[in-house]
């Protein structure tokens, strides 16, 4: 195996948790009540179906297929022509993905704390700290997630306790008054989100003790379910019908906050928090493509891959779109389709053909 490292399934859950919830809780609010209006409370339950579904997959493909990772076995269930085609769709989706995210976190710091420093600056630091992280393999990353994650959902729940003298619990109402369907339409942009729990498929195989992933992944999905949930009803009840004005609304929610006229002003701590689950969030995507790419390559180490992939993750940041509006639309519309055709939709293809072969070699044994 070319990484060495082992992780504790506890550790994989904190991983994937910013990894979904990290860019989910700053654009994510404001698509969803584009859509489902006083309603968008409900579409984190609809789209969690989504994270659940992508976590089956991955630990059913890991039970057929318990050492390797998405790439390794795409090969053995798919043919070494085919397969070498699915692992290539794979590398180029979570470098593209991870290009996404690197430039959400630029245009959010740029536009709106560093207004005079130029992107790229922004969007290059942080791609040459997260390679110094991924050099350092899966236990550096894993304990890091032990650091960040705890001190990030503390935050998250200090802040929603400070904005309650400003919520309105009759922002939610009616409740479904033009049916189910607007929570469903709201539900299509995080659910893709929810997709990328298949991230778990290049960390099964350095759990430590990998009788425990099922267990942390669905507490992780749970995780983020709950986080989305309660992120969406505080920008409800504190914003109300003017939620989808915004881009960010958990920032512009966070303006509310105002304690005796001294605890007040504190978009600073939003940055400090977000910047923090970013940082694992690329770290992650970037992580997958570096080991992903020495494995289709058949190289014996990642590490001499990481800077030069570095390079592509920041071109492609530039290259994602012209602006900012753009990039909001790209994760509006075509985004939630492209999330959830590569992690659920190609994976789910991936399962159904090695159930079918383990089926006949069943069947072959017993002859």
């Amino acid at each position: 195996m070319i990484e060495k490292g082992k992780i504790s399934a506890m550790q994989m859950a904190l991983m994937m948790y910013p990894a979904i919830i990290a860019t989910a809780i700053l654009l994510v609010p404001a698509i969803t009540a584009h859509h489902a209006g006083q309603d968008m409370w409900l579409s984190p339950i609809w789209a969690s179906f989504s994270g659940f579904l992508a976590v089956y997959i991955t630990l059913r493909l890991h039970h057929y297929y318990p050492q390797k990772t998405a790439i390794e076995y795409s090969e053995q269930i798919a043919g070494k022509f085919f397969g070498k085609i699915i692992g290539f769709v794979f590398l180029f989706f979570y470098l593209h993905a991870d290009g996404i995210v690197v430039r959400e976190y630029g245009e959010f710091i740029v536009g709106n704390f560093l207004m005079r420093t130029p992107p790229i600056f922004v969007m290059g630091t942080m791609v040459f700290i997260c390679a110094l992280a991924v050099r350092g393999g899966v236990e550096v990353i894993g304990r890091l997630a032990e650091m960040i994650v705890p001190v990030v959902t503390l935050v998250i729940l200090i802040f929603v306790i400070l904005l309650i003298p400003d919520m309105d619990a009759t922002n939610m109402l009616p409740i479904m008054e033009k049916g189910i369907i607007p929570s469903i339409k709201g539900a299509v942009t995080p659910q893709s989100w929810f997709s990328e729990f298949f991230l778990m498929a290049f960390f099964l195989p350095y759990l430590a003790n990998g009788e425990n992933g099922k267990k942390w992944g669905i507490i992780s999905v749970l995780a983020v379910f709950l986080t989305l949930f309660i992120i969406n009803i505080t920008v409800l009840f504190v914003l109300g019908g003017i939620t989808a004005n915004f881009v960010y609304p958990v920032m512009s929610a966070v303006r509310y906050i105002s304690i005796a006229d001294f605890l007040e002003h504190l978009e600073a701590f939003v940055m400090a928090v977000w910047v923090g689950g970013t940082f694992l969030k690329i770290t992650v995507f970037y992580y997958v493509v570096a080991l992903g790419t020495a494995q289709w390559l058949n190289l014996p180490d990642y590490r001499m891959l990481v800077f030069p992939l570095g390079f592509l993750l920041l071109v492609f940041s530039e290259w994602i779109a012209p602006s900012l509006m753009e990039l909001s639309h790209l994760l509006a519309t075509t985004v939630p389709f492209y999330l959830s055709s590569i992690q659920i939709v190609l994976p789910l293809i991936l399962l159904l053909i090695a159930k079918f072969r383990n089926r006949n070699r069943m069947k072959d044994g017993q002859k």
